[in-house]
Formats: structure tokens, sequence, C-alpha cells
């Protein structure tokens, strides 16, 4: 008779046998009886709904929703698949999401079909699938494909959009509206649509958004073909709308409007920077009185069981794993020894500053090197392979408990790009500061250590306005986290730069 391990090892290969590549996501169906139930009560498997099923890890804790995330898109392609066949497609508003590189997770996904029956699948965690009956489907030329999925394509679904959509997305109506090469195909469909009224608001779109000669081109040859078009701005209660040169691909128009839309908001809740420290031996005295206290709270934050006497062995030297096996295998006291020699190598760098070298050039130039100490000595240990000090992500990552998916790795090189070219253009040190924190985070480079290094890069541009280095406490770390699913999923820097500031303000304090 079979032994328990061998039927759980029986289940695991019909399990495996299923899965292609990165396959999540199964028919209950596929899977005997005896199979399903081990797997499912080892963990190995979690129900989606009724006769659907998703991998899962036997040590993914009740109410993680990392696992339904990260398999959420690759469900809606395949149940779609299964009820519809090819007779499905998104709604044009989520459609135009995923074109934009939006990429949270919504709480409910409108599915268009002839065949549907206005019914909401209730998901896990909050999550549901809408199907919408609708009587004809669109045009071929209507549709396209975006990773799996059926969507309309940009010049179909930024005429279908309600005018609300320009202001709950501004920011993605912008970098739709930028990626669109030629007006023909969308003045086409107004044409032929007689779509007056809503070549009104595409015209005054165009024409906010820097591309008047497209705006021009629509409004002349509409009115040409007999239509009385009344030119209207769908942004018309956004402040500020960027101009973002056509061309230019998804992720960086993304960043660019990002920082354009929300750098108001920091400069609004923050104080004026005091300005570069003319002591630079006391400000660089608190940086070090302060790390003992930073790297704690900031090693904790990430879930490492860090004690304040492994910190001072570290500093002091008195930890090495060359002579101490038991050093060499605690995986805290490496990440102790990597922060360590993290933060002596961005104190050079904040050295530089004091100095007068730009921050946001100094940054890109040096970023890679904190990075690289931050694993080494895991690398020396032989726990990490050396090829983890390469730097940017080459494979997705899913962030717990979170509904922002980051972006696809092979956009993290071009983004990264872009944020220190946003860097070096800013002026106001906050903005460097919190932008640049946030959205180290929101693309999430790195295989492991984007939070450490997003503080890091955070402390650097703080000191190039003067403020002290400034700790984000374990205590917050419910705050500031919060903070930062708010900015990245609802694109409100609000919560996140107010808590930011009132650390700032309490360094302030402190170095005074």
């Amino acid at each position: 008779m079979a032994s328990p391990n061998e039927k759980l090892a029986d289940a695991l290969s019909a399990l495996k046998a299923l899965q292609d590549g990165s396959q999540r996501i199964f028919r209950s169906k596929d899977l005997s009886r005896v199979h399903r139930e081990r797997l499912l009560k080892t963990g190995f498997l979690r129900e989606i709904t009724k006769g659907w099923l998703m991998s899962a890890s036997p040590q993914t804790q009740e109410g993680d929703t990392t696992p339904w995330y990260a398999s959420f898109w690759e469900f809606c392609t395949r149940y779609c698949g299964e009820r519809f066949g090819k007779d499905w497609y998104l709604s044009p508003e989520q459609s135009l999401l995923l074109h934009a590189e939006a990429t949270a997770i919504p709480r409910q996904v409108i599915i268009n079909s002839t065949k549907g029956t206005n019914n909401n699948l209730v998901l896990p965690f909050g999550t549901s699938l809408y199907d919408l009956k609708v009587k004809e489907p669109p045009q071929a030329d209507d549709l396209s494909e975006k990773s799996g999925l059926r969507v309309y394509s940009p010049d179909a679904a930024i005429i279908k959009v309600p005018e609300a959509f320009f202001q709950r997305a501004p920011v993605e109506a912008q970098i739709v509206l930028s990626s669109i090469r030629d007006e023909s195909g969308i003045l086409g469909r107004l044409l032929d649509g007689g779509h007056s009224a809503v070549a009104g608001r595409i015209v005054g779109a165009f024409r906010r958004t820097g591309r008047t000669a497209f705006a021009d081109d629509i409004i002349s040859t509409m009115k040409g073909a007999g239509y009385d078009v009344r030119e209207i701005d769908p942004f018309a209660k956004q402040h500020h709308v960027p101009v973002i040169l056509p061309g230019v691909s998804p992720i960086v128009s993304r960043l660019k409007a990002i920082w354009e839309a929300q750098r108001g908001t920091v400069m609004e809740i923050f104080r004026q920077p005091p300005g570069l420290a003319s002591d630079k031996a006391g400000y660089l005295k608190f940086v070090d009185e302060i790390y003992r206290s930073d790297a704690y709270h900031s090693l904790s934050i990430e879930g490492y069981n860090v004690t304040p006497e492994l910190i001072d062995r570290v500093r002091l030297g008195s930890w090495n794993p060359e002579i101490d096996q038991t050093d060499r295998q605690i995986r805290d006291a490496l990440a102790a020894r990597g922060y360590w020699q993290a933060f002596e190598k961005v104190k050079e760098s904040i050295v530089g500053i004091l100095d007068g070298a730009p921050s946001g050039a100094l940054a890109r130039g040096e970023h890679r090197a904190w990075y690289r100490e931050l694993f080494q000595p895991s690398v020396t240990a032989g726990i990490l392979r050396p090829s983890a000090l390469a730097g940017y992500r080459t494979s997705p990552v899913y962030l717990r408990g979170s509904s922002h998916i980051t972006p696809r790795a092979e956009s993290v090189a071009e983004g990264m790009n872009a944020l220190f070219d946003l860097l070096e253009k800013e002026s106001e040190p906050s903005v460097r500061a919190v932008l640049g924190h946030w959205l180290v985070g929101y693309l999430h480079p790195y295989p492991d250590g984007n939070g450490r290094m997003a503080r890091f890069l955070m402390n650097v541009m703080l000191a190039s306005g003067g403020y002290p280095w400034t700790i984000v406490r374990v205590e917050d770390r419910e705050t500031y986290l919060s903070g930062l699913e708010t900015a990245s999923v609802q694109m409100d820097l609000g919560p996140f730069t107010t808590f930011l500031a009132e650390r700032v303000q309490w360094s302030i304090e402190k170095a005074s």
C-alpha cells in the first residue's frame, strides 16, 4: 500500500502534467476526485468558484490575496473562453486601462458578449466578473489581443468610453491618446458612426494633450462631412494635464503622466526644504547616529528578525560568516550585513550630494552599487546565486496583499531609465524623495530588496534638499504600506505623502 507521501507525490505529478509553463488555473474535472481532494487539503490547490481551481503554496496563509491576484487575468481568459468561445471581449473602459499599462486588479471586470446573461460571478477577495449581454459583436478591426485577453483596440475604445472616463482615469486616457500615431482610425469610426458629440470631446482631449494637428484635422473633416462638432475639454476638471510626446512606450508615458499629475500634491503637503546642509559634518554625524534604529526598522518592515544586538555585531565587525558557521547560516544576519554595507555606500552618495553633485544623476550612476552591497553577503555565503547581483528582475513579481500588479519584466529597464530622467529634471527635493520612493515600489525593479532600495533613494533625495535622514518605523508598517497601495491602485498620493511628511518632521525635530 502506498504511503501518504507517495500518494501526495502522485497527486503532484498529476498536477504537474496539467501545468504548461506558468499555467495556474485548472478545471476541477481536469483532476481525479482523489488527487483533487488531496491537493486541496494540503494547500497546493485553492478553489476559486465551483468547478475552477488555482495553484497555490501550502505556506500561503488564509486571507493572502497573492495567489489569486497572480492568477486573476488567466482565470478571466480561461473562464470566458470556456463559456463564450471567441464571442467575448473586455469592456471599452477596461480595455483602455490595459492599453495604458494600468495593472491594478479591478474589483469588477465587465465582459461583453452576445452570449452574456447579465450575471455577476462572485470571485475571491471581493472581486467579480459580470457578463454583459450585447446585441451585436464589434467589428473585427475594433478588437485586438493583449496578454491573451480579448480587448477593444485603442482607436475603438477611446470612442466608446463615456466622458466620465476622462475624469476617473485621466492618466490612462492621456497615455492612450499619446500612443495613437495616426488619427485616421479614430476619424473613420467617428465619420461612419456619425459620432459628432463624441468627436467634440476627442478633439478637446487631443488639443489638451498637445496633439493640436490631430484635433484640427478631426474637426475640419467632420465639419466637411456635414457634422456639427462642438469641441469640449473632457479633462476640464483636471488642474494639470501633461503633454506626452507621441510614440513613447506606455510605461514611459505612464510614469511621466503620474509624475506631472502628482507632484503638486507633494508640494502642497511637504514643508519647504531647509536647503543643502552647510554643516556637512553635523549632517553626517546624525546619519551615523540614526543607523542602528534605521537598520532595525527597515529590515523589520521586510520581515527579517533582526535585533539591535545583531546590528551592533555587524557594525563592530564581530559578525564573520567565514569563521562562525552559525552566522553563515543565519539569513537575518546576512540581511543585516548587507544593509550595513549598502548603508555605507548610500552615505558615500550623500557625501557627494553635500559636495554639490546633482542628486538625480548621482543616484542613476550609483544605485546599482547600493543594490550589490545589499545582497553581496548572501551571494558570498552561497545562499543566493551570483546572478542575484546583476540588477533588475527578469520575471514577474507579485506583492503580498496588494491588488497592484507590477509592470512586466520587459518594461522595467525602460521604466527605471524614465524614472531617473524625471529625478534629474525635477527641481523640488521633496517631489524627488516622495515620487522616487513610490515609483521604485510601483515598478518593483529588483528580485528582492525593493523596499530597502526605495527608502535609500528617498533619503538620498531628502539629503539634496537638506532634510535629515528619515526612518519609516516598523510600528507604522500598516500605514506605510496602505499609503503605497492607495497611491499605486487609486492614484491618490495624498496619504503616503502626508505620512512621509510627518516622519520627516519627526527627523527634523530629532536632529535639531
